[in-house]
């Protein structure tokens, strides 16, 4: 059971998706994090969708183009078939730019026979908070929203307008057709011609993009896809990365977790910069690090674990109690008030970033200046907080702790912030740092550690066991060959694994017990598994992991325990990343194919 079953377009402006069956459910226009236009996936009634609707004879099937992210819809029922093809324009301009309108095209492509089908177009705009009213043109058909704000939208189209809006069957012969959903008025006139080089231009640009990106002995499609779903939740404007294109999917049915997701985490971010410029995208590493620098203040702790995609600071949490939810499951929430919590982590993720950004790429010296005084401030922020508890990776809305991943992260902070003093030769406050960073060591090594349970436990003094400390090892707290992670990685496999996959941790939180799993934690406990030298078991999760996709390779936030269901924001940067962190482990871990083939047997 999959009900996630969406594709997802997008330009690094917007995005929007596909249902299995062809609907538009989801899009917010102009960008990202825009009232949305359609809804559907977030109140079946109310929300508003644009549907293609056909007789129980056709059987649908759907794929993205090989490379790419244009999605193609197929109808077929033996006799008569026909393709939608659904993209949003993004291509090279004569001048070097990006050409990313706010728009989605959708390409019917005539295959054989003589093909029906009926559109049902219901745009809602402003989140479906009142009236829509939808009026024919002369060129287009004008919807508008004219309660307490106004917005619009505009559908241009080679099929009659009035069939479009009074759902008449449309019948294809032997031409193709095309649905235009812009947010703004088109200056030039629209034909198939035109929309038809849109898609090759687009298809060319993915083309490229994919073409450009790191390949590796195995795995090879599921890291692309990936790399794919992390550039769509790039945003082109700010160098911003988003957490996940969606709000509101629950983490559980009928439950009340439900988060606006369409902003830049600092953490989920950071981490997807480290390993898309690690595929050889290094233009998204460096837009992301200028969008850092420019909403970060340089010289101050007031750091938020998150911002708006174009730099908002305020995100007020607001809650649609008009709109039923994804599957009945509500509050649906616009705005997130976690930007208020103090996360004691996102200093080393930061400084785990820009020493990368040292590492990798030539710096200019303004940049470098930039990031070495950050980097200095940042030192300082964590010398007067580390012993502070903090709400954690996890986001607790209540009590605070004092998190094991948290201090970890600071150790992180200062250990980068020393190896990047050595690279520009600025040595003065060494000692001092190096002094620092052996006392968080030794506060982490004393205090996380948990004797009865034999494992680094969630926070001090707890015997509750927590999937962030798999991450010890990756950030180079610990050798993967320590006993003491051997350990943790066996504590936590036993408690928190359940048939190949992995709670965050079991203890109560604000919310009651979690009750799905969080599809990260799965990665990074196969990861974990794989570098103690269990192989064998690693590979074999992994496997079956990847089943668990939808139809299209896409992952969401959590997994139902029992139903294997995709659930949470989607599709979830975060799972991504680490989907691609796990396969390039695989990849270059194993020497020949027959060592990788007999792991699997």
């Amino acid at each position: 059971m999959n009900n996630l079953n969406y594709g997802i377009i997008g330009n690094c402006q917007s995005a929007a998706l596909i249902s299995k069956t062809g609907s538009l459910e989801w899009c917010c226009l102009p960008n990202f994090d825009s009232a949305s236009a359609f809804a559907k996936i977030l109140d079946q009634n109310k929300g508003g969708s644009f549907d293609i609707i056909v007789s129980k004879d056709y059987t649908i099937s759907q794929k993205y183009i090989r490379n790419t992210s244009i999605l193609v819809t197929k109808w077929d029922n033996g006799t008569d078939a026909f393709e939608f093809i659904d993209f949003m324009p993004r291509y090279k301009e004569e001048d070097l730019s990006y050409f990313t309108p706010s728009e989605v095209v959708r390409y019917v492509k005539y295959l054989k026979g003589t093909p029906k089908f009926v559109v049902n177009y219901n745009p809602k705009l402003n989140y479906a908070k009142g009236n829509t009213i939808n009026e024919i043109k002369a060129d287009y058909i004008h919807s508008k929203y004219i309660e307490e704000s106004y917005d619009s939208l505009f559908l241009y189209s080679s099929f009659d307008y009035e069939a479009i809006l009074n759902g008449h069957e449309i019948t294809l012969t032997d031409s193709n057709g095309y649905f235009l959903i812009s947010y703004h008025e088109k200056l030039l006139s629209q034909s198939i011609d035109r929309e038809y080089l849109k898609l090759e231009r687009t298809r060319v640009y993915w083309l490229n993009w994919s073409e450009k990106t790191t390949q590796y002995n195995y795995y090879n499609e599921e890291i692309l896809r990936s790399a794919l779903v992390l550039k769509l939740l790039s945003y082109e404007q700010s160098g911003a990365v988003l957490a996940a294109a969606t709000t509101s999917l629950p983490e559980t049915i009928g439950e009340v977790r439900n988060w606006d997701y369409r902003f830049c985490w600092i953490r989920d971010a950071s981490m997807v910069i480290k390993v898309i410029s690690g595929l050889g995208h290094s233009g998204v590493a460096k837009r992301f690090l200028e969008f850092i620098l420019s909403v970060v203040p340089i010289k101050d702790e007031k750091i938020q674990i998150m911002y708006g995609i174009n730099g908002q600071k305020k995100l007020t949490e607001e809650i649609l109690d008009h709109l039923e939810g994804y599957k009945g499951s509500n509050p649906v929430r616009i705005g997130n008030a976690a930007y208020e919590q103090k996360q004691n982590d996102i200093y080393g993720i930061l400084m785990d970033v820009i020493y990368q950004q040292f590492v990798q790429f030539n710096n200019n010296l303004n940049n470098s200046e930039e990031l070495w005084t950050l980097s200095k401030s940042i030192v300082t922020i964590v010398k007067d907080n580390w012993e502070k508890p903090d709400k954690g990776i996890w986001e607790f809305r209540t009590e605070e702790r004092h998190f094991t991943f948290s201090k970890l992260l600071c150790w992180v902070a200062v250990d980068r912030a020393i190896k990047i003093a050595q690279l520009l030769g600025k040595e003065a406050n060494n000692n001092k740092w190096i002094n620092l960073r052996d006392e968080i060591h030794s506060d982490i090594y004393n205090n996380a550690w948990n004797n009865e349970v034999q494992a680094y436990t969630q926070s001090y003094g707890s015997e509750d066991l927590d999937a962030s400390t798999l991450l010890m090892q990756s950030y180079g707290f610990i050798e993967a060959k320590n006993p003491r992670f051997i350990s943790t990685v066996q504590a936590t496999e036993r408690e928190l694994c359940n048939n190949g996959l992995m709670y965050r941790y079991k203890n109560k939180d604000d919310f009651g017990l979690p009750s799905s799993s969080f599809t990260i934690c799965t990665f990074w406990m196969i990861n974990s598994l794989y570098k103690i030298g269990e192989r064998k078991k690693a590979k074999k999760y992994f496997d079956q992991l990847l089943t668990y996709s939808n139809h299209l390779g896409l992952f969401s936030e959590d997994i139902d325990f029992k139903s294997k269901r995709l659930l949470g924001n989607f599709p979830q940067a975060y799972s991504h990343l680490a989907l691609i962190e796990t396969a390039i482990n695989f990849s270059g871990g194993f020497t020949d194919e027959e060592e990788l083939m007999a792991t699997i047997h």
